[in-house]
């Protein structure tokens, strides 16, 4: 069903609403709006968004938060409920939705893991688990090259490019970033740094473009942190949930992180929410004193009603099977359409689940490909930290006709691309 909006007339008009964004927000933000057409989005249901021109878009974009689609029932309920009893807590007393979220996402989490802390944001769970290092003295961190983890200032540490750690320098001391894939480059920096090394890992870096890891590289980190004595971080704000056609890519590697971090898909799309889920034995300075690592919004009962909410319609859904489902006939097609109309100018379609980059050998051609998809009706999003590779985060949700939108809008943009 396509989304309605009740907007008063002229308040979501495209010109008025770039005026206020070059006015009130960014310069740039409000140019590149305009260069992907410069419409506004006013509603969204389920795969579809509204825009103010009336155009309906399949939404696979978003950057990973929409495998439930928008506006997901069982969200939406979870959160109104929640809204008319007690949408912020006072934080002096005990709040049930705080323990119920908890003991929700421990319940899908993988063995082993059993303390939560709730943030915001992806980044501000990344800043959660380098505090948390910090305290049991893992005081050098390790990523690697490519990754992506925020860009609040310890995350950005381990966010390993250029183009955005240059005009905050200095940031943290004591990180080195190892290229991802190479267990041995791992080796040696934990070797020089004995029983102090914290190392934080994507299982699949999106960012990067839907870079795979070779078969069995993330075991071997594993083996590696717990070798050395290193505090091992995996970042699965964007895979986890079911996005990979798993409920944790870490389920998929057959490993155990002592710290897993949870965002994107968390929200349900409706109210954002993030999470940093340890061992007992990894969280023991957390479990010790209460406020030594705090934030107002942690945890707020709105928030836990949306991930109540959320991992309750992932179960009931079936999003994780679907995901995998259809990820995998999504990136056969996909390949097919590139290798006949692109040929040569791309170089793969790869992913997991519904996770899927499409790798550009043409400078330019990801972009172009971007621009097009959103005229032929299909949102999608480009990799931060490789601009040749087009991602597509589609939701789990999508039926035989949507699935068809999708590839006709790819067929349609890559003709475009190359008349």
């Amino acid at each position: 069903m396509s989304p309605t909006t009740t907007a008063a007339p002229g308040a979501t008009a495209p010109g008025a609403v770039a005026d206020k964004y070059r006015t009130f927000v960014s310069k740039g933000r409000a140019a590149l709006g305009e260069m992907f057409g410069g419409d506004v989005e006013v509603a969204a249901e389920g795969a579809w968004l509204r825009t103010a021109s009336g155009r309906s878009l399949l939404n696979c974009g978003g950057y990973g938060v929409f495998l439930m689609g928008a506006r997901h029932p069982r969200v939406v309920s979870a959160v109104i409920r929640q809204i008319n009893t007690n949408p912020i807590a006072s934080r002096l007393l005990l709040e049930p939705e705080l323990a119920n979220a908890a003991e929700a996402l421990i319940g899908v989490a993988p063995q082993g893991l059993a303390r939560v802390y709730f943030a915001g944001s992806g980044a501000e769970a990344v800043e959660a688990a380098i505090k948390l290092a910090r305290a049991q003295g893992k005081r050098h961190l390790v990523s690697m090259e490519s990754g992506y983890h925020g860009k609040t200032l310890g995350a950005l540490s381990v966010t390993a490019r250029e183009v955005f750690q240059a005009p905050f320098r200095p940031l943290l001391p004591d990180v080195s970033h190892v290229p991802f894939g190479d267990a041995e480059a791992l080796d040696r920096v934990l070797r020089a740094h004995p029983g102090s090394g914290c190392v934080i890992v994507e299982p699949i870096q999106g960012e990067a473009g839907v870079i795979l890891p070779p078969e069995g590289y993330l075991r071997e980190v594993e083996r590696l942190c717990r070798e050395h004595g290193a505090l091992f971080v995996l970042d699965e704000i964007q895979t986890g949930l079911g996005r990979v056609g798993h409920w944790w890519a870490a389920d998929a590697a057959g490993v155990t992180p002592d710290v897993l971090l949870v965002g994107k898909g968390l929200s349900g799309g409706v109210v954002p929410v993030s999470a940093m889920v340890a061992t007992a034995e990894a969280f023991r300075p957390f479990d010790k004193d209460p406020f030594i690592h705090t934030s107002t919004f942690s945890g707020n009962p709105l928030a836990m009603a949306a991930a109540q909410g959320a991992i309750a319609a992932i179960k009931e859904d079936d999003l994780v099977r679907k995901a995998a489902g259809l990820g995998a006939v999504i990136r056969a097609r996909l390949a097919e359409i590139a290798e006949t109309v692109l040929g040569h100018r791309v170089r793969q379609v790869r992913g997991a689940g519904l996770l899927i980059g499409i790798e550009c050998a043409v400078d330019g051609l990801a972009g172009d490909l971007l621009i097009e998809l959103l005229s032929a009706g299909v949102i999608a999003n480009h990799s931060l930290n490789s601009p040749a590779v087009l991602r597509l985060t589609p939701p789990a949700i999508l039926d035989d006709s949507e699935v068809l939108v999708l590839l006709d809008a790819f067929d349609r943009a890559a003709r475009a691309v190359v008349s």
